[in-house]
């Protein structure tokens, strides 16, 4: 008997080892978890590879707002009022670092800054859907665009057309484009303006929207 227990032990002994393991494994991190690092602005300089090459490159430092590169001065004004937010995310922010970038396709300006605030909320953005602009002699007509889709950022895009009429008569016209990045307690932004008389081939919005996503990742890096 005793003889026959041990035999039966050593038989359920094998059959439970023979079994597969199926506790669950931890699982891996997705690939947008993994990108998802804090915001280091001193990281924008990793995207001086990915801007055009053969344009002129310059550092940009200190306040920059998007309606200054678009033609605006000091003292622009915004209607409705509530859409200044969008062209003025970061007023006054000496910590603004960044690019810009000359050349035959347009100016290209991409900048890592703290916001005053954060993304308008989607009451403003309605009422935003197309707004104006008036600084001096320039006005301009804004609308709000598609934006790039980036994990764990709010973003926005505007298009921009801007017109100055100077006292002789001579009108001079521009188009922008601006994608925004509210990421982690700062903005990140790229800006487009190009001549609509030049002879060559502008950059586009899909450039624009591109080097946003590199720039933000490169932030992250």
């Amino acid at each position: 008997m005793q003889r026959l227990i041990v035999c039966l032990m050593a038989l359920w002994l094998a059959a439970c080892a023979a079994q597969p393991n199926t506790a669950p494994s931890p699982s891996s991190p997705s690939a947008s978890a993994s990108a998802s690092g804090p915001i280091n602005p001193a990281n924008i300089k990793r995207i001086r590879p990915a801007l055009p090459a053969g344009y002129e490159i310059a550092d940009v430092i200190g306040p920059l707002s998007a309606a200054g590169l678009w033609g605006f001065g000091s003292g622009w004004t915004a209607t409705p009022p509530q859409c200044a937010a969008l062209a003025d995310p970061a007023p006054d922010e000496p910590g603004t670092r960044g690019y810009s970038a000359s050349g035959p396709g347009g100016t290209v300006y991409v900048v890592v800054a703290v916001p005053g605030q954060g993304l308008p909320d989607a009451g403003v953005r309605g009422d935003c859907a197309h707004w104006r602009m008036r600084f001096a002699h320039t006005s301009g007509d804004i609308a709000l665009a598609e934006a790039p889709r980036i994990d764990g950022a709010d973003t926005i895009a505007m298009t921009v057309a801007t017109r100055m009429i100077v006292e002789s008569g001579t009108e001079t016209d521009s188009n922008a484009v601006t994608a925004q990045a509210y990421v982690d307690g700062h903005i990140a932004y790229v800006t487009l303006v190009t001549d609509p008389g030049s002879p060559h081939p502008p950059l586009d919005s899909h450039f624009v929207s591109d080097l946003l996503v590199a720039t933000v990742s490169a932030l992250r890096g």
